[in-house]
């Protein structure tokens, strides 16, 4: 019997606040240095073309993250509605909840401001660019600032869900997993969590006393970023199965070392002979 499970984020609940000495660098008090891109000429950098380049989906994205590291991307900044005004002539707060989806309705009296975007699963990201020409494919009206990728890390981390889309627009488009923009921000190296040599002890252990389960083995996932297969006893009744595949998912959820290294993961249960 096997069976796949819907892709659990792992870090759901965490607060801003949790990332702060992550690694023992906390956020406060880091140095932004000045932006050395004042004289971008606008096109994708050497080393993003390379990485873009990769037809490997896993390691397309390493590659990105490892361009990322010291490399620049194109921020957009866009119009956005003025907000109104309250009864007393006040003007309205915006609405943080509202994300740039493409719809750019009723701009009038507006203002620059940086956006947000929506991943397919309902996350927020910031969108980011390796080219003016990217750029402008996903919002030709956007105006593009050049600034260092990792300063664009810092902004995920603290406006979004800790989250970059690069080339929204683009046929080739990496989505950037929250532990390797936390990495980024924190200037610190990032291995995804599929090659991770430490993350197989840190399952097996948050497994330990699941009786059902005979082994595990972690792979990349088909619809998370990660696959754990859990080998479960042959010939447990649907119940019992059903069981042992939430108290595994239960336990995997609660480790925080996993929820560092880990953006998603799927359960697959594979029955063995034991």
């Amino acid at each position: 019997m096997t069976g796949q499970h819907e892709p659990i984020r792992i870090a759901e609940g965490l607060t801003h606040a949790a990332l702060g000495d992550s690694a023992g660098q906390p956020w406060a008090g880091r140095t932004l240095k000045p932006n050395p891109f004042s004289g971008d000429d606008g096109k994708v950098q050497p080393a993003m073309a390379a990485a873009l380049a990769l037809e490997d989906d896993g390691e397309r994205v390493r590659a990105v993250v490892e361009a990322l590291r010291t490399g620049r991307v194109l921020v957009p900044v866009v119009a956005h509605e003025h907000p109104g005004t309250e009864p007393d002539g006040t003007i309205r707060e915006h609405d943080p909840d509202k994300f740039k989806t493409g719809d750019r309705a009723g701009d009038a009296m507006a203002s620059a401001a940086m956006v947000s975007v929506r991943t397919p699963d309902g996350r927020a990201a910031l969108p980011v660019f390796s080219s003016v020409e990217s750029l402008l494919r996903w919002d030709a009206t956007a105006r593009p600032v050049p600034v260092e990728a990792t300063r664009a890390a810092v902004s995920a981390v603290g406006e979004t869900d800790s989250l970059l889309v690069l080339d929204a627009a683009s046929d080739v488009s990496v989505l950037v997993p929250r532990p390797a923009v936390w990495a980024l921000a924190q200037e610190r190296d990032w291995t995804p969590s599929w090659a991770d040599p430490e993350l197989p002890r840190v399952v097996t252990g948050a497994l330990r006393g699941i009786d059902e389960l005979v082994g595990v083995r972690l792979e990349r996932g088909a619809q998370a970023e990660l696959r754990v297969v859990l080998a479960v006893r042959a010939g447990l009744a649907p119940g019992r199965l059903q069981a042992a595949v939430a108290r595994a998912s239960e336990a995997l959820a609660d480790q925080h070392e996993l929820r560092e290294r880990v953006d998603s993961l799927e359960l697959y249960p594979v029955a063995v002979d034991a």
